[in-house]
């Protein structure tokens, strides 16, 4: 369950080699691959992967506590690892926790000297979380349809509706902030705090709006792929980083929308 495989010739994000590791807490390995492999197409299926940073391997370990994270580690350099603290059989949490992970590994923050960093990572953050959103949108779909397990097609709208009361928190902070009249006017009041809390929790109110972009068009999900690919990620000024993701998208021949749709929204200056 443990071991490194070789990506075979033109894998990528979506086809690299997945394994496990960690106990699991009485969820049977077969079912946790069938589960995240699921989640993964969700993400992922159709989207150009064009990152030169992609891994060759992929292994998701069951960790006792903790917030879920990817680890950023030295051995196995190929490999990315992600950790998640579910419990046994909870494929909704399950998904929604490797997809928020996978998603920082789509935006090549998976190898060792990729920590986080401000004043930007909040928007890497905001990324991800409207990445996951968007992948468990798809998953209820795929479930509803052909569940990974027999006769388990209800199990959609379990799903369904966890993701509908993520997004409705997230929706009730962009009101209360503000950003549901205009991420620009939530950016200036908030840019001093996000500079220096690049968490989640601090950008679930610009997330609706990115989910909406990731909706409309999946060339902007494609974007995610240039991300961080310059030696000082996401430790810029907004207007620099948003500058950066672009010309890094045009260097792997993306169309640029997700982080130029941004700049308009955000209006940063330099």
């Amino acid at each position: 369950m443990t071991a490194d495989a070789a990506t075979p010739t033109g894998a990528s994000l979506l086809t690299a080699p997945l394994s496990l590791a960690g106990s699991w807490r009485g969820s049977a390995p077969g079912d946790v691959l069938a589960v995240l492999g699921r989640m993964r197409a969700a993400c992922l299926d159709g989207i150009r992967l064009v990152s030169d940073r992609q891994p060759a391997a992929l292994r998701v370990q069951d960790v006792a506590s903790g917030p879920p994270h990817v680890w950023l580690h030295t051995d196995a350099p190929g490999t990315a690892i992600v950790a998640v603290d579910v419990g046994a059989r909870d494929w909704i949490n399950l998904s929604y926790q490797f997809g928020h992970e996978l998603g920082h590994v789509m935006a090549n923050s998976w190898m060792w000297g990729d920590a986080p960093r401000n004043p930007c990572q909040w928007l890497e953050e905001a990324v991800v979380e409207a990445f996951s959103l968007r992948g468990l949108g798809r998953l209820a779909e795929d479930w509803a349809v052909a569940p990974p397990f027999p006769r388990n097609n209800a199990y959609a709208a379990p799903i369904r509706a966890y993701r509908r009361n993520l997004l409705e928190q997230d929706l009730a902070e962009a009101r209360a902030q503000g950003a549901d009249a205009g991420l620009g006017g939530w950016y200036a009041a908030q840019a001093g705090f996000l500079a220096t809390h690049g968490t989640v929790i601090a950008a679930r109110p610009a997330v609706p709006a990115v989910l909406e972009l990731l909706e409309a068009d999946e060339t902007a999900v494609a974007d995610i792929g240039a991300l961080n690919r310059w030696p000082e990620r996401s430790h810029l000024p907004l207007g620099t980083y948003l500058a950066r993701w672009r010309e890094s998208c045009a260097e792997l021949g993306l169309a640029g929308l997700l982080p130029g749709e941004l700049a308009r929204l955000l209006k940063p200056g330099r």
